[in-house]
């Protein structure tokens, strides 16, 4: 039994107690996803990824999307479908 074990063995009752009552908070998206019928976030820590307008166009046409700062932010569910999309073409 290590040092930490030990001091939680021996913790009194009332604070395991107010540890339980801490409310988990879900993490809230900042930036939503470029692509106008998705409703994910693009955050990174959400797997979002950022995309080149041309390969925006490519799946989505010219507009289906919002652009910002030259590129479409993308959640990772629209990412993973791009990858689909785009894994038969040879980009060589």
């Amino acid at each position: 039994m290590g040092f930490k074990a030990k001091a939680r063995k021996h913790k009194p009752d009332s604070e395991n107690d107010s540890d339980s009552t801490k409310k988990s908070s879900t993490k809230e998206g900042e930036i939503p996803c470029g692509v106008k019928t998705c409703d994910g976030y693009a955050d990174k820590s959400f797997g979002g990824r950022s995309l080149s307008l041309d390969n925006a166009i490519d799946v989505w046409g010219d507009s289906g999307y919002v652009e910002r700062k030259g590129r479409v932010r993308v959640c990772k569910s629209c990412y993973r479908k791009w990858k689909k999309d785009n894994k038969s073409e040879d980009s060589y």
